[in-house]
């Protein structure tokens, strides 16, 4: 979904306050700040940052952080570059495999930004033929292990933590529910993690209640959303899951001290 869609999304939905966090990207959210201003809803800053410990995906949230001027900025730059070659280099594999009209730039006309990743070129092979949805192109192509995947840009949690911090904004482990690994939340909170994703799509009250008890352990601020991805998640949509506005003030107020 283009940001101006996300936006007509969320007013149809009534809801008050939106965060865009695209993953390793923030060029959506001046657009969908934009398109927001006519319906009075508030859009804060988001991203969502990929790291990796001990070869398991930790996804951290940054919110409510400067724009422009941060050290964030530049790294997603930096970020968005090893997205591209990691993608030149899975298409040569899916090449090497006989699928020779997968062509890179191809993949790129998928995506309204430089964020190009596995589901573009997920999408490229449904609409190629070579597989029936995008389940089956990462069980067969692009998933981990699979015959035509390739490691992306790595940084430890506690990287990605302090690159939020540096950059003004909070710090968030996005959705503990899927990541499993609860064990290391002490840690990341004394690397300075501010919050915990708890409002989560398809989840049960008894989760929820778990996570914010963790969250209420350790001090930390609450969010949610709903991880929409337009066509990619049939499961959840924008608004699915909703935040107490509350918990919005609570995030402004910890970025303004």
């Amino acid at each position: 979904m283009s940001p101006e869609e996300v936006v007509k999304a969320a007013t149809d939905f009534g809801l008050s306050a939106i965060s865009l966090t695209d993953h390793d990207a923030i060029d959506g959210i001046p657009l969908a700040t934009a398109a927001a201003s006519p319906f009075g809803l508030e859009v804060i800053s988001g991203v969502e940052l990929s790291s990796d410990y001990q070869g398991k995906d930790i996804h951290m949230l940054g919110y409510a952080f400067d724009l422009v001027n941060s050290p964030l900025a530049r790294k997603l730059a930096e970020i968005q570059a090893g997205r591209q070659e990691r993608m030149k280099k899975m298409v040569a594999k899916l090449n090497e495999l006989g699928l020779l009209d997968i062509e890179f730039e191809d993949v790129c006309s998928q995506t309204r930004s430089d964020a190009v990743g596995r589901l573009h070129l997920a999408k490229l092979l449904v609409s190629k033929g070579h597989v029936a949805s995008l389940d089956v192109a990462f069980e067969k192509y692009l998933g981990e292990g699979a015959s035509a995947y390739f490691p992306k840009y790595q940084q430890s949690p506690q990287e990605a933590i302090k690159l939020i911090k540096d950059s003004g904004g909070v710090a968030v482990l996005a959705h503990p529910m899927l990541t499993q690994k609860d064990e290391l939340i002490p840690g990341l909170v004394r690397a300075g993690m501010d919050g915990l994703e708890v409002y989560y799509p398809n989840c049960s009250t008894e989760i929820t209640n778990f996570y914010l008890g963790i969250a209420e352990k350790h001090g930390l601020l609450v969010t949610g959303g709903s991880d929409a991805h337009g066509e990619a998640k049939k499961s959840t949509y924008i608004g699915k899951a909703r935040v107490p506005y509350e918990q919005v003030e609570r995030l402004k107020e910890k970025v303004s001290r």
